[in-house]
């Protein structure tokens, strides 16, 4: 990869590198790898000394940043490739069709001590009853919206926290996990906690592991 990106900035053209498939690694490296041929595309256009020097410069940025890309990407493959020995934590949480004040999200697993031990196979229920008093932090406006447009806002709203707190649930049985947790002390239940000051969600909501004594 690193011999083929120097050959892309020496030619000032990227067809040898599309050999490597690396839009297919992800959206991560995909970007970077589209940022790179807008900065190549830049530099080979460029005529004037001055300005090839600053589009080279910006080229040899993008270069870099793509090799991070693929070899963070490389990384967590590896990473993830150990923990699956361990535990795996399915993330197909598809949404609800329609979404209501209180907000069920089930989190399923299975996990094993060792490599000889069998799996054993769990789930958590992140639970969370969404505030929705008025936020008087936000402008009224003049005129009135319709039923039909307050319950449009309403079921945006209660989409962007469903998804905040699948998040969060997934990302704390990952963690839990590669911190070594107990899957056998996961609770089948966990209602959530909320932002003394916002009353909304934050970093902390679903790490159940933290009621545990």
């Amino acid at each position: 990869m690193e011999r083929l990106i120097t050959q892309a900035i020496r030619e000032e053209r990227s067809a040898d590198l599309h050999r490597l498939r690396l839009a297919n690694c992800g959206r991560y490296v995909a970007k970077q790898l589209h940022y790179f041929e807008q900065a190549l595309t830049k530099h080979r256009q460029a005529k004037a000394a001055r300005k090839r020097a600053e589009t080279e410069q910006a080229l040899r940025r993008a270069a870099r940043n793509l090799s991070f890309a693929v070899e963070a990407m490389k990384e967590r493959m590896e990473r993830e490739q150990k923990e699956g020995q361990l535990f795996f934590v399915d993330d197909q949480i598809a949404p609800p069709y329609r979404f209501s004040k209180r907000m069920n999200v089930r989190v399923s697993y299975r996990w094993r001590r060792t490599v000889d031990d069998e799996w054993t196979f769990d789930s958590i229920t992140f639970v969370h009853d969404v505030d929705l008093r008025p936020d008087y932090a936000t402008p009224v406006t003049k005129r009135k919206p319709s039923a039909a447009k307050l319950e449009q806002n309403l079921q945006n709203r209660l989409y962007q926290t469903w998804e905040h707190l699948m998040r969060g649930a997934l990302c704390s049985v990952r963690d839990y996990f590669r911190k070594g947790g107990d899957g056998n002390k996961i609770p089948d239940t966990y209602r959530v906690t909320v932002d003394s000051y916002s009353r909304e969600l934050n970093n902390y909501s679903t790490q159940f592991w933290r009621q545990q004594p």
